[in-house]
């Protein structure tokens, strides 16, 4: 029996530290988002990305402030946390990288012909109707 108490001991605290496992939050980039790009060119500073999802497929569409048209992000790729697209600004190819923070906020980098620019983006609240 002394041999026993042990053992059941330490299967006890075992499975307890397992069942402790932190719950993973499911990111989900879905909805709008506001950027900020303060070290961007003038006129691409801010605006915001309509991130959907249609069949199993992403859609990132980019509005810029000031401006009437709508820029839509090619070859989207979202894994885990990350997400990369590109865009086409006047004749310049624009990649953008941007890591999921948790569910209402992103940070990443547009990395273009002139350099790297930093990005945040934060999630606009959905309105109730």
């Amino acid at each position: 029996m002394k041999k026993i108490f042990p053992f059941i001991m330490l299967l006890v605290f075992f499975s307890s530290t397992g069942l402790a496992q932190p719950v993973i939050e499911k990111k989900d980039p879905v909805g709008q988002w506001k950027f900020d790009a303060p070290y961007a060119p003038e006129g691409y500073t801010s605006g915001a990305i309509d991130f959907l999802s249609a069949e199993g497929k992403y859609t990132a569409l980019i509005s810029l402030t000031n401006m009437d048209y709508t820029l839509t992000g090619e070859k989207v790729k979202i894994q885990n946390d990350s997400i990369h697209f590109y865009i086409w600004i006047e004749t310049d190819s624009v990649s953008v990288n941007l890591k999921m923070n948790d569910n209402s906020t992103m940070t990443g980098n547009a990395v273009f012909s002139e350099g790297v620019i930093p990005l945040t983006l934060i999630k606009e609240p959905v309105e109730n109707q």
